[in-house]
């Protein structure tokens, strides 16, 4: 067959379409594009049917996922070592519970492999790669910026609150730091008002993200309705989304022992479980 050298203006043309699609889909997305989905009430029971297939997944999958998962204890290391490097030791803390924050979108690349498993079809980590190659990207990529933008609230909101109680002159070790904390008054003061500040963040967070950020990959709906949707899940029940959101804690926490490396465990079963919980709140079309 003879190759031939096609016209660059045609080529042009037709990147330039391809990419007004692509935010055109992006800017409907971002809308209220598609119907709120029916949900149903969640049980403390499945919260256990979630974990149990989130595990499932863990297992056969669990090479590709440890290996796609080592960039957030790698990633969180960074952030701890330029907290502790930059006069910022009061924020080391913050960053590691603000993990929870994020993590809604940091584990959207397990939701895609679970969502692979489920459907029979070949599942590894660059399956889960290749989600940012999804139709859904863009607007998952938004509700990213928007928990990103949360993330740096709480960790303004943490350093005013050290301000306030503990500052202005940081502590000259983490030792040091830590036993003012725990034997003065001002840092009995900098536990009571941030940990009551911490958990507020994170049960608007909860609310908003348990089932949005797996319903924007799986439907063709835009954010303010997975949002939305999400709520409405939290609203039906508020019992057990509050303890899935205790479990994401209480996990989280363990995984930040030794030195974050435990995420690269607690991610990957925490995303799948997640999207399993999604499968039992929102019912199939």
């Amino acid at each position: 067959m003879v190759q031939t050298i096609g016209n660059p203006l045609s080529w042009g043309l037709r990147q330039l379409q391809g990419a007004g699609r692509d935010i055109g889909d992006v800017t409907r997305r971002l809308g209220g594009a598609g119907a709120v989905p029916a949900v149903r009430v969640l049980s403390y029971a499945d919260l256990g049917v979630a974990l149990r297939r989130g595990l499932q997944d863990f297992g056969a999958l669990r090479t590709d996922v440890i290996a796609a998962a080592m960039l957030y204890p790698v990633a969180g290391a960074c952030l701890v070592w330029a907290a502790w490097h930059g006069a910022l030791l009061p924020l080391i803390f913050p960053i590691a519970a603000g993990f929870a924050l994020v993590g809604p979108a940091a584990a959207v690349g397990f939701y895609e492999m679970s969502r692979r498993r489920e459907a029979g079809q070949p599942a590894g980590w660059l399956d889960g790669i290749r989600v940012l190659a999804s139709p859904a990207f863009g607007v998952i990529f938004a509700g990213a910026m928007m928990l990103a933008a949360v993330f740096v609230t709480w960790l303004l909101v943490a350093y005013a609150i050290f301000q306030a109680t503990m500052g202005p002159e940081v502590p000259s070790s983490a030792v040091a730091f830590l036993r003012e904390i725990l034997t003065t008054p001002a840092g009995w003061a900098m536990i009571a008002i941030g940990i009551p500040a911490g958990a507020v963040f994170a049960a608007v967070v909860l609310a908003g993200t348990v089932v949005s950020f797996p319903l924007l990959l799986d439907r063709d709906v835009g954010l303010p309705v997975a949002i939305l949707t999400s709520l409405r899940v939290a609203r039906a029940a508020p019992g057990p989304v509050a303890a899935w959101g205790a479990i994401v804690a209480a996990c989280l926490a363990a995984g930040s022992l030794p030195l974050l490396l435990g995420l690269a465990v607690a991610l990957p079963v925490l995303g799948h479980a997640t999207w399993h919980l999604y499968r039992l709140a929102v019912p199939a079309d």
